[in-house]
């Protein structure tokens, strides 16, 4: 791709050094505890089987479909980033004394994922995104998601390197409505063999669950829909909405980063999404809830596009009072975000 060499140095400078910035402010951690996804302990049987999910979108899949008759315990906080999150004493004793443990997978929650791999504990571990989407889409660069089996591409920076970059499964599965319903699947029949004789109340509430997705599936298009073609372009902090893009057809136009957002991008990216942007007449990009977005307003500006006033929930739910405190209102807010700053007309989710 052709860069922009009038590009100022200094101002190259200056955005690698945000960078730095950026990820370190993304790597914080709060306390857990009693959290709006801590624990649901005080409120059920003292027997009741303990759960441990490891992401918010797990979590609250689980408490719709399971309610009172499990003791749930959900590891980090709303708005935490869990590619960086670090695990706590806590959490460790949680995965160490659970009878089912409900984690992410595809390297999603990195740290959390080596806790429960080393734990001694024997209880079930399962992973979610794996199971539920067991053919991800794959990351081979910025703004490029393909089938896993569709990877035959190649990459400047690579070439130039000498060295390719493996690719990597996109971990952000749940943007897509249909996946978090093979979520809330593979989670319900966990729960049925952890607690057969509840079997029949997990059913009844995963096909609750399932009905409300599918309604949202169809809204979802509907709102994109009335975006106008030419302005259907996605640019995000990093590469988070691929199954949001492949579901409701809105392309991936760029993002700063990978699907990690431990990657840290070079000034040489950031030359490029400001040409990318420029040639793309992209009309409005979007910072995340999770990440700094003083880098990608500083790109925005750069490229003379607006930024949305709306961030993105893109690796889980949002803080209390956030309007995205569970999987639903989550992709209800992200939905109003994309559809409004890209020009459509947002009309509210009316469930049946």
């Amino acid at each position: 791709m052709h860069l922009d060499r009038s590009f100022p140095l200094w101002k190259v400078a200056s955005i690698a050094f945000l960078a730095g910035v950026a990820a370190s402010c993304s790597a914080s951690n709060v306390n857990n505890a009693n959290s709006a996804t801590g624990t649901n302990a005080a409120t059920v049987a003292a027997n009741a089987p303990k759960v441990v999910a490891t992401t918010s979108v797990i979590c609250d899949l689980t408490r719709q479909i399971a309610a009172e008759t499990i003791a749930l315990q959900c590891l980090g906080t709303p708005g935490q980033d869990p590619h960086v999150y670090k695990p706590t004493p806590e959490d460790r004793r949680a995965i160490e004394s659970a009878n089912l443990i409900l984690y992410g997978g595809y390297q999603f929650e990195p740290s959390l994922i080596q806790l429960v791999k080393s734990t001694s504990n024997n209880a079930p571990k399962v992973a979610v995104h794996e199971v539920a989407v067991p053919k991800p889409l794959v990351a081979e660069g910025h703004s490029h998601s393909h089938a896993e089996d569709d990877h035959d591409h190649d990459h400047a920076e690579e070439k130039q390197s000498g060295k390719a970059k493996a690719p990597e499964a996109d971990p952000h599965v749940w943007h897509d409505a249909n996946n978090g319903a093979k979520m809330a699947e593979a989670i319900a029949t966990r729960l049925k063999q952890v607690a057969p004789e509840n079997a029949e109340t997990y059913e009844q509430n995963l096909q609750t669950v399932k009905q409300r997705l599918q309604q949202l599936d169809a809204w979802i298009k509907a709102q994109v829909a009335t975006i106008p073609a030419g302005q259907r372009k996605l640019v995000t902090t990093h590469e988070a909405l691929s199954y949001y893009a492949n579901a409701y057809g809105i392309p991936v136009e760029g993002a700063l980063q990978g699907v990690t957002t431990e990657e840290k991008p070079t000034a040489a990216r950031l030359r490029e999404l400001v040409d990318e942007l420029r040639a793309a007449k992209v009309p409005t990009i979007f910072a995340e809830q999770t990440v700094n977005p003083r880098l990608i307003e500083t790109v925005a500006k750069e490229a003379k596009v607006q930024v949305s006033p709306r961030r993105l929930f893109a690796d889980g739910l949002g803080e209390p009072g956030s309007g995205a405190e569970t999987y639903e209102s989550m992709l209800i807010a992200n939905t109003q975000a994309i559809t409004e700053g890209l020009g459509g007309k947002f009309s509210p989710f009316q469930p049946k």
